[in-house]
C-alpha cells in the first residue's frame, strides 16, 4: 500500500510539472477586436519573469507562418512577453500571393482598421502579464508597416522596428506633427518594392512629426531578408541575406535595451 501511495504521489508531481512546464510554451491565443475573431501565438518570458516588458510582433502578408513563431520563441527565450498578432482573423490564411496581396492591400489601404488590430494585440499583450508602460511593436514586410502605423498613430509603445517594412502612406493623409514612439527602420538597401520617392517622402514626414527615428540600410539585401523561406536569389526582388538577417537583429536588441532602459 505504501508503495502504491508514493507511485501515485509521483505521478501527480509528474502532472503538475508539466502542466507548469506547458503554461510557459507557445500556444494559440484567441482574442477579438470588436466582432472580429483573432488567433495569435503567444509566449510568456522563460525565466518566468513578472511585468517583464512586451512585444508585438506583426506578420508578413502571408500571415503568422513559421518565420513569425520562431521570432516569438526567441523573444520568450530573452525574458520578453511576446505575441504574434493575427491582423487578417481567425482562420483566415493565404493560400497563395496573389490571396496575401488582395488581404495587405486592404488593410495598407484601410489603415484605421489595420491600427485597430494592432491596438487590440498591445492591450491583448498587456492582458498577459506584459508591463504597459514597456511594450514595443516589430513587424516583417506587411508587418513592418503596421508597425510604421502604430508610431503614426502614437500608441502607446516605447518604440516600434520595422523589418523590411513598406514606407508608403497616401498623400491624402494628413502627417503627425508629433511622432512620439522611437523607431528604427532596418531596410534592404537594394529593396526594388520601396521606391526611392516613397523612402524620401517617408523620410521627409519623419522630419515633420519631430519623430526620434533610425533607419539602417543593408547592403547586398532585397526584400524579405530577414525570411529564410524567402530563398537566395537577389534577382527576384525577394530573398533570405543572413548577415543582413543577423545584423538587424542586433541593431533591434540593441534599440529594445535603449528603448526599456535595462537589459534581460
Amino acid at each position: 500500500m505504501k508503495t502504491i501511495h508514493i507511485f501515485l504521489a509521483g505521478i501527480f508531481i509528474l502532472f503538475f510539472s508539466l502542466a507548469a512546464c506547458s503554461q510557459n510554451k507557445i500556444h494559440n491565443l484567441k482574442y477579438q477586436d470588436g466582432n472580429a475573431k483573432l488567433e495569435g501565438y503567444f509566449l510568456p518570458p522563460e525565466n518566468h519573469a513578472k511585468n517583464a516588458p512586451g512585444i508585438v510582433v506583426i506578420h508578413a502578408w502571408m500571415g503568422i507562418t513559421a518565420h513569425e513563431k520562431n521570432t516569438v520563441e526567441r523573444l520568450g527565450k530573452l525574458g520578453y512577453n511576446a505575441l504574434a498578432a493575427d491582423i487578417y482573423g481567425e482562420g483566415v490564411r493565404p493560400k497563395n500571393t496573389k490571396e496575401a496581396g488582395r488581404l495587405a492591400s486592404y488593410y495598407e489601404t484601410n489603415y484605421q482598421i489595420y491600427q485597430s488590430r494592432i491596438k487590440t494585440a498591445i492591450n491583448e499583450i498587456i492582458q498577459q502579464g506584459a508591463d504597459p508602460n514597456n511594450i514595443v511593436v516589430i513587424g516583417y514586410c506587411f508587418g513592418g508597416t503596421g508597425a510604421i502605423e502604430a508610431a503614426r498613430a502614437n500608441m502607446p509603445v516605447k518604440g516600434i522596428v520595422s523589418f523590411h517594412g513598406g514606407l508608403y502612406k497616401d498623400s491624402l493623409r494628413e502627417n503627425n506633427p508629433h511622432i512620439i514612439p522611437k523607431m528604427l527602420i532596418l531596410h534592404g538597401a537594394d529593396d526594388p518594392f520601396q521606391s526611392q520617392k516613397s523612402i524620401e517622402n517617408f523620410q521627409r514626414e519623419m522630419r515633420y512629426g519631430n519623430a526620434d527615428w533610425q533607419m539602417v540600410y543593408f547592403g547586398n539585401a532585397v526584400h524579405a531578408f530577414t525570411d529564410p523561406a524567402a530563398g537566395n536569389d537577389n534577382s527576384k526582388g525577394a530573398a533570405y541575406n543572413k548577415k543582413a538577417d543577423d545584423r538587424s537583429w542586433q541593431y533591434m536588441l540593441d534599440f529594445l535595451k535603449e528603448v526599456f532602459g535595462k537589459s534581460l
